[in-house]
């Protein structure tokens, strides 16, 4: 299997899925190794901020001030730790999944549920690879901030088949993540959904099993991480509107189906969840 670090700094200098029109328009990094960190990408000179890179999260509001009622608990985040550029449409993906329509943010369906989201974008018209940072290092204030406080993570990510260790060409989800409890809902629902699902093995980065990486940092110290092909992504946006700029307003019905499948098993995972 490729890992995805050794793929990823290959391609560095190269475009990757849906980066061939940004937002903004930027001088490719020239990074020679991936960074050590989110707070090391930050500090370093070569990127700027809402130039090369951006970051995006709501955090909801939790007005508890009754002392005979409770209000309720926001207990799952949606996370993209390489949006943008870096692994296309996993920021629109994140979107949706948490309940905002990726054109706008507007909430779709109006009546909910919402949840809390995180995102790291790259915004480069080439050469995002660059800013890839592994998950067990997504040291990002925000981010980690926002998983410590639910009890629920859905992280999302992007990977070829090879990455994944499929056959060239597979449009499938790798599941993975330390919650057996939400993995096995994510795998139910994908499959009812039509969508080839298959449970994360083999390498960290792929699997999500090391309790570092940020999908597993939430209060129950486990969540769920999906991994999903670039075959299975294309599918999803209008042929040649996959790209930074025009992936959001250009949504397939394979986009909805997956979003879907998604929130159902958040909707499932969160069944019972008592917070005292």
């Amino acid at each position: 299997m490729i890992r995805r670090r050794t793929l990823l700094t290959a391609l560095a200098t190269t475009p990757v899925l849906g980066t061939v029109a940004a937002t903004t328009t930027a001088t490719p990094a020239t990074a020679a190794a991936e960074p050590a960190s989110n707070t090391a990408l930050y500090a370093d000179p070569t990127w700027t901020e809402g130039v090369d890179w951006g970051r995006r999260s709501r955090r909801h509001l939790v007005d508890d001030q009754s002392a005979t009622g409770r209000a309720p608990f926001v207990r799952t985040t949606v996370i993209a730790p390489h949006g943008g550029g870096i692994e296309g449409g996993t920021s629109e993906l994140c979107l949706a999944t948490a309940g905002y329509a990726p054109s706008d943010l507007a909430a779709t369906p109006v009546a909910g549920p919402v949840h809390d989201f995180w995102m790291f974008e790259g915004l480069m018209g080439s050469g995002n690879g660059a800013l890839h940072v592994t998950s067990t290092h997504c040291d990002d204030t925000i981010a980690r901030s926002l998983c410590a406080g639910s009890l629920n993570v859905l992280s999302l990510h992007g990977c070829t088949p090879e990455q994944a260790g499929l056959e060239s060409g597979a449009a499938a989800v790798l599941v993975g993540g330390l919650n057996p409890t939400f993995r096995q809902y994510l795998v139910e629902e994908f499959t009812a959904a039509g969508i080839r699902a298959v449970t994360a093995s083999g390498e960290e980065e792929i699997a999500g099993i090391s309790p570092d990486n940020i999908c597993n940092r939430t209060l129950l110290g486990m969540g769920a991480q999906l991994e999903i092909t670039t075959a299975l992504r294309a599918s999803m946006f209008a042929t040649g509107k996959n790209t930074v700029a025009d992936r959001a307003t250009n949504l397939l019905p394979p986009f909805w189906t997956f979003v879907a499948a998604a929130r159902r098993a958040i909707d499932r995972v969160e069944v019972g969840q008592t917070v005292l």
